[in-house]
């Protein structure tokens, strides 16, 4: 007896208060939550607009767009807009204001004359000006006069994307929860043991969120991260309980007595669940070493999660099935008759199955050739969203837009009508300005042609960085992402290599082989890359928006997206990938020769890594309902990852790789430990360690799946 199980009832009472003391802990965490993060810190752009923003130069957080039908130099309207501006600058939290009524620039004119802007500068971090910003847009907004008012800037774009994501994240619990139960219910063939592993994902949310709660007084933690949090959680929690529960199932189908099925299931699947967790947790703390603070904040959501479902798993599941006993059910049929035929039928001729498995990936990763990257903005919500909307507006009737503008601080020796006219040559070039900053030397507003995330606007920075004396700084969003991108690219072997070698080293302690670790990550990395052309094919091209429903085509990938959704979608499927080959593994140490211990591998292992999925895929795809183009792509994505993974990569292309490698599947020098991680001894190999446990898990957890 474990003192898990020593006390069954008490350690659910206990578990159940920890819940409501979470629960307590974690409230008001939404209203916490930061939507930035997506930039490198100092970099050349960043330190530019920190220059700008000690000046009362930084890009505004807020901006409000008044339009009048008689003109905005009409008596009525500038008396009504200076007004508003007044109001704006007096406002608590605001740090500068500029308005057209009080410059007359017209870049802040719209080109007929009848819309005007005024932008607002807000105090303190991004959270704060979010703040800010959710109290003063709905007393600024509206009809005042003859001006009709409405708001964008990146504050506002934070209110509504909070209010967005918070609203999709009730309207997942809604879909996801009665959907992932009664997939379970059909699985399990019980609606009790069904329960089991939504109990799991409830104390798994409940807890992270509290934790995300405490991180937000240490760091920015992204508005998105609870997403994640319900997404991921409750995607493992099924993973997590359909292997606690097929392998007590299993227990029990040898005519175990119940303490001693639990026990068993303890010792043995519970170091899976162990195992499975630290790889989901190492695979999203690879992110950790990228310089993007919505990276970081996700993958400590993804770890602590992960982290989490797995205590969680192991603290209330025992006790549960003590208390359940065989009212969970007894096992039917251990293998998948179809999944048998399957593989029969594939390592008959892996090498045509194989190949031919290996092109239908590549033609899929064909579009991710094309990728383009770019930052997120307003046109990550919906478009009849104010701020989605509003910047539309802005884009389609000003001269300047604040995404096309970027802006040159000079030395103060520097000769700043020459170098104007240099710029003014320039390629791609629409106008420049000369701009008045107190405080600072010679600063030059240059307005591009090309959307930022183009080629040509990324090629007119480093235009116009070339040309710039030594000691100048250019700022705006398109340096921003030539920045980041460039920051990213420089730290992006680190965290490939942080997640090669820890999965590879994960692999090789558990089947003892060091092909199979190699074999895992040129597949997993064929398999991601395939999904990547997909999402690039449906959100970069603007396919499929009749399925999907509407979101925005700008013609670029958010560049942190793919980030993510690699992270999270390789840690599962290695975690799909201990099991089927640790199954494989064990046939062979049985004395089965390569191809059947291959073919009754799949067949025991493919009924339950396809439920597993798809419980995964249904809860990350209702992510795909969400108005926020953000949640949209990383739900579709992780879906398609997922479901890939688990039936074309694990049905076909693993089986017909391993049988075409034969006996080099199992090879390793012979002075690297030879340890049996299933137990068997038909071919003579010593068992080794508590970690054989944890395969053992996986091989045999599959058994008792479900009844025909």
């Amino acid at each position: 007896m474990t003192p898990v199980t020593a006390r069954p009832r008490l350690v659910l009472l206990l578990a159940a208060l920890v819940a409501a003391l979470c629960a307590v802990a974690g409230a008001g965490t939404h209203e916490r939550l930061a939507n930035g993060g997506y930039t490198a810190k100092d970099t050349e752009a960043d330190r530019a607009a920190a220059v700008l923003a000690r000046a009362g130069a930084a890009p505004p957080d807020l901006v409000l767009l008044a339009r009048s039908s008689t003109g905005v130099d009409a008596a009525g309207a500038r008396r009504t807009g200076l007004g508003l501006t007044r109001e704006l600058a007096a406002a608590d939290g605001v740090a500068s204001t500029r308005s057209y009524w009080i410059t007359s620039d017209t870049l802040l004119r719209s080109k007929d004359g009848r819309a005007a802007l005024v932008t607002a500068d807000l105090e303190g971090a991004d959270r704060d000006a979010t703040a800010t910003a959710r109290e003063l847009v709905p007393e600024l907004t509206g009809h005042r006069g003859p001006l009709d008012i409405t708001a964008t800037g990146a504050s506002w774009v934070s209110v509504q994307a909070a209010e967005a994501s918070a609203r999709d994240l009730v309207t997942a619990e809604l879909i996801a929860a009665p959907l992932t139960l009664l997939l379970l219910a059909v699985a399990l063939r019980s609606l009790l043991a069904a329960l089991v592993p939504v109990v799991i994902g409830a104390l798994a949310v409940v807890g992270t969120t509290a934790l995300l709660r405490a991180l937000t007084y240490a760091m920015p933690v992204s508005v998105f991260a609870m997403n994640l949090t319900t997404a991921l959680g409750f995607g493992l929690a099924v993973d997590y309980g359909l292997f606690l529960i097929t392998r007590f199932r299993e227990e029990l189908g040898h005519s175990r007595a119940v303490p001693d099925a639990v026990a068993r299931t303890v010792r043995t699947t519970g170091h899976t669940v162990v195992v499975s967790a630290c790889t989901v947790a190492l695979a999203m703390a690879a992110l950790l070493v990228l310089p993007l603070p919505f990276l970081r904040s996700m993958a400590c959501a993804g770890m602590a999660v992960a982290l989490l479902a797995a205590a969680a798993a192991l603290a209330v599941v025992p006790p549960l099935l003590l208390l359940l006993g065989e009212r969970i059910g007894r096992t039917g049929r251990p293998d998948s008759p179809l999944w048998r035929r399957a593989a029969k039928v594939v390592t008959r001729r892996p090498a045509l199955y194989g190949i031919g498995c290996a092109v239908a990936l590549v033609l899929c990763a064909m579009p991710f050739g094309h990728v383009r990257f770019g930052l997120i903005d307003e046109r990550t919500l919906l478009a009849s969203t104010e701020a989605h909307a509003t910047g539309e507006e802005i884009r389609g009737r000003f001269a300047a837009p604040a995404e096309r503008t970027l802006t040159v601080v000079l030395p103060k020796a520097a000769d700043a009508e020459a170098y104007r006219r240099r710029v003014a040559a320039l390629d791609d070039v629409a106008s420049v300005r000369p701009a008045n900053v107190p405080g600072l030397g010679p600063v030059l507003t240059v307005v591009g042609t090309a959307e930022p995330q183009s080629a040509a606007a990324q090629r007119l920075v480093a235009d116009l960085r070339e040309a710039s004396p030594e000691g100048a700084r250019v700022a705006g969003r398109a340096a921003m992402l030539v920045d980041t991108k460039a920051a990213v690219a420089e730290r992006l072997p680190l965290a490939g290599g942080v997640l090669a070698v820890t999965t590879w080293a994960m692999l090789f302690l558990l089947t003892r082989s060091v092909l199979l670790p190699f074999k895992a990550l040129l597949v997993g990395a064929l398999s991601l890359t395939a999904s990547f052309g997909l999402v690039v094919h449906i959100f970069q091209d603007g396919h499929l928006r009749g399925v999907l429903g509407e979101f925005a085509v700008t013609g670029a990938l958010d560049l942190t997206l793919p980030l993510l959704m690699a992270a999270v979608a390789f840690g599962l499927a290695i975690d799909y990938e201990i099991f089927l080959l640790s199954r494989v593994r064990e046939q062979w140490l049985r004395g089965l020769d390569n191809r059947d211990a291959v073919v009754e591998g799949v067949a025991r292992t493919g009924r339950l890594v396809t439920t597993a999925a798809l419980a995964v895929a249904l809860v990350t795809g209702v992510l795909a309902t969400s108005g926020l183009t953000v949640l949209k792509l990383l739900g579709t994505g992780l879906a398609v990852a997922v479901l890939l993974d688990a039936t074309v990569v694990r049905g076909i292309l693993v089986p017909a790789f391993l049988t075409l490698a034969g006996r080099a599947n199992w090879w390793a020098p012979a002075w690297l430990p030879q340890g049996d991680p299933t137990g068997a001894q038909g071919r003579g190999v010593r068992r080794s360690a508590p970690l054989a446990d944890s395969v053992e898990s996986h091989a045999d957890g599959c058994r008792a799946m479900t009844r025909r």
